[in-house]
C-alpha cells in the first residue's frame, strides 16, 4: 500500500496590534487585575508599525521568503534588523494588514453578529476590493453599515465585544445567546477569527499550489479553540465551515484537538487516511488565537523591546495520494508519548525521536532536519523561557549520545547541522512541527534532504483534567518515484487471475 504525500503548504500571518490590548489574555487579564498600571497605560508605545512587522526576519521566513539558513546568518536578535527586499506576499503565505482582516472577520460571519461602522466600512471594502481573494459576491456581506452610536451602545450596554482599529472603536460582534456563556461576544470574537484566519491560509494553499478546491475530500482543523454551546461547547466544526467559505463544496471535515500537539496529530491522522483510501486529498488547516497576542508583552516591554507577539498564525497543508513525486509521509515509524512515558524532557524525547528511530533501524544522524517546536527566540528568550528549538536539539542530541548514535564530541555538529533556529510566533499549536513542512516539500524533492522529522508536543495539563504530558512525531521522506509497494499486486493482474480462475473453473465443471 502505497504511504500518503505532501502535497502542498500555505502559512499566513494577520498584523493585528488593537488586539493585543482588546483581546489578549495578558492584557485583559491586566485590565481586571491592575487597570492603572504603567504597562498598559504605554502599551501603544510598543506596537510595531506594518512595515516593520513585514520587514521582520522571522516573519518572512514564516511566509517563505527567507529560509531557516538564511534567517540564522541575520543573526539574533531578529528585532531591528530589517530583511532587503522585503514583501508582504511570499512562496507559501501572506502577511495581512488588520483593516483587510476586519473585513475577513465580517466575511466569515454567516449570523449578522459583526457590525462595522459605516465610515470605517467604506474605507476597509475599499482596500479589500484591491485584494487578491476580493470577489463581487462579497459586495452583499459588505454594503450595510452602522452609525458609530449603534456599536457604542451595543459594546456600553449589551456586552459586545469592540473592534477596533488604530485605537478607535471601529465595530463589533454580538452575543449569539442571551445566556449561553459559550455563545458570548467574546467565544464568537475569537472563533470568527479562528474561522477567518483559516479561511485566508485555506485560499493560499490553493492559489500559491494550484489545487481544485472541489478534489478536496476532507478537512482536519487543529487549532486550539473550540466551538459549540451549553450543550456540547466543543461540538465543532470549524473544518466544514472554513471548507465552506473556501470552495472545498465536495469536502466534509471535522475538529481535531490536542494543545500545541494538534498539528502533528493531524498531519498523522490526514496521512493514515489518505493512505488507507478513505479520501484522497486532506487538507489540515490551522486558524489563529487571539488570546496569545502579547502573551509575553510584559517581559518584553521591560527589556525595551517592541511587542513582538503582534500577529496572528495560520497554516493550511494539503495531504494526498503518492504522485511518485511529492515528499512521503511515513507512518509505519510514529513516535509516541504513550500514558506511561513519563514527563522528563528525556523520557519525553526518547518517545518522540529515538523509539522510533531504532525501530527503523536508523540513527539521529540518518535525519537530516528536525522540525520541533520552532518558536521564535527573539520572543522566548526575554521571557526567560529560553531557545526552544536549540534546546529541543541539544536535548535530542544527548539521547543520541546515550545511545550510542553519536559520540559526546558530536553533539555541537549535530545540533548546527539537523537543527534549525526558530521563527514561528508563539501562537500554541502554530509552531509545533508545522512550520518547516513547505520548506521540506522542496528540500525533499529538489534540494539535497532525505529525511526530515515533524516533532508535536503539548501540555494536557492545561485543561486540568491530567498531568500528562503529550507529543508525537512523524517521518517525511524523499519520494523514490515508487508508488506501487515491492511484490504487490496491481488491480490489472488482479482481474487477469480472476478471469483466468473463472476460465479454468468453466473449463473444469461445465465442459
Amino acid at each position: 500500500m502505497n504511504f500518503a504525500v505532501l502535497k502542498g503548504a500555505a502559512y499566513c500571518l494577520v498584523h493585528t496590534p488593537d488586539m493585543i490590548l482588546h483581546n489578549g489574555t495578558t492584557q485583559t487579564v491586566e485590565k481586571h487585575t491592575n487597570p492603572d498600571s504603567e504597562y498598559l497605560k504605554n502599551i501603544r508605545d510598543s506596537y510595531r508599525t506594518y512595515e516593520e512587522v513585514v520587514n521582520y526576519g522571522p516573519n518572512q521566513t514564516y511566509i517563505g521568503n527567507l529560509t531557516p539558513e538564511k534567517l540564522k546568518e541575520v543573526g539574533m536578535p531578529f528585532v531591528g534588523k530589517n530583511i532587503e527586499g522585503a514583501s508582504n506576499k511570499g512562496k507559501f503565505g501572506e502577511i495581512l494588514a488588520q483593516k483587510e482582516f476586519i473585513v475577513m472577520v465580517k466575511l466569515a460571519d454567516v449570523f449578522d453578529l459583526v457590525l462595522l461602522e459605516e465610515k470605517f466600512l467604506a474605507d476597509a471594502v475599499e482596500a479589500y476590493r484591491n485584494y487578491e481573494f476580493y470577489t463581487e459576491a462579497d459586495e452583499a456581506q459588505l454594503s450595510k453599515g452602522h452609525e458609530f452610536s449603534v456599536i457604542e451602545a451595543l459594546v456600553k450596554k449589551e456586552g459586545a465585544e469592540g473592534l477596533y482599529h488604530e485605537d478607535k472603536l471601529v465595530g463589533c460582534v454580538k452575543r449569539a445567546h442571551d445566556v449561553d456563556t459559550n455563545l458570548s461576544s467574546h467565544v464568537i470574537f475569537e472563533n470568527l477569527v479562528v474561522k477567518a484566519s483559516g479561511i485566508l491560509a485555506f485560499k493560499n494553499l490553493i492559489a500559491r499550489n494550484n489545487i481544485d478546491p472541489t478534489t478536496i475530500d476532507y478537512v482536519i482543523e487543529c487549532s486550539e479553540e473550540a466551538c459549540g454551546d451549553m450543550n456540547q461547547r466543543g461540538g465543532g466544526n470549524f473544518a466544514k465551515a472554513i471548507a465552506e467559505a473556501s470552495g472545498a463544496v465536495n469536502a466534509t471535515g471535522s475538529d481535531l484537538r490536542g494543545f500545541c500537539a494538534a498539528p502533528t496529530h493531524s498531519l498523522i491522522n490526514a496521512a493514515s487516511l489518505v493512505k488507507a483510501g478513505t479520501y484522497k486529498n486532506v487538507v489540515i488547516v490551522a486558524g489563529g488565537a487571539t488570546a496569545k497576542l502579547g502573551m509575553n508583552g510584559k517581559d518584553h516591554v521591560k527589556k525595551d523591546l517592541p511587542i513582538l507577539e503582534d500577529t496572528l498564525g495560520a497554516f493550511a497543508v494539503l495531504i494526498s495520494e503518492n504522485d511518485g513525486v511529492s515528499p512521503v509521509i511515513n507512518t509505519d515509524f510514529v513516535g509516541r508519548h504513550t500514558v506511561g512515558t513519563g514527563s522528563s524532557p528525556q523520557a519525553v524525547i526518547s518517545s518522540l525521536v529515538i523509539e522510533p528511530l531504532e525501530r527503523a533501524g536508523l540513527k539521529i544522524t540518518d535525519v537530516d532536519k528536525y522540525s520541533v517546536e520552532m518558536q521564535n527566540p527573539d520572543v522566548t528568550k526575554p521571557a526567560g523561557a529560553g531557545d526552544v528549538p536549540e534546546g529541543n536539539y541539544k536535548m535530542i542530541g544527548a539521547c543520541g549520545v546515550k545511545k550510542g548514535h553519536i559520540e559526546k564530541k558530536e553533539m555541537k555538529d549535530f545540533v548546527v547541522n539537523n537543527g534549525m533556529v526558530g521563527w514561528a510566533p508563539t501562537q500554541g499549536h502554530i509552531p509545533s512541527g508545522v512550520p518547516y513542512l513547505g520548506f521540506a516539500m522542496n528540500e525533499l524533492t529538489t534540494g539535497d534532504l532525505n529525511r526530515v522529522m515533524v516533532v508535536g508536543k503539548g501540555s494536557l495539563f492545561l485543561g486540568r483534567m491530567t498531568n500528562l504530558f503529550d507529543g508525537v512525531s512523524i517521518m517525511v521522506e524523499r519520494n523514490t518515484g515508487v508508488t506501487e509497494e515491492a511484490g504487490s499486486v496491481s488491480k490489472d493482474e488482479i482481474n487477469k487471475m480472476i478471469a483466468e480462475a473463472m476460465k479454468n473453473f468453466a473449463s473444469q465443471f461445465l465442459g
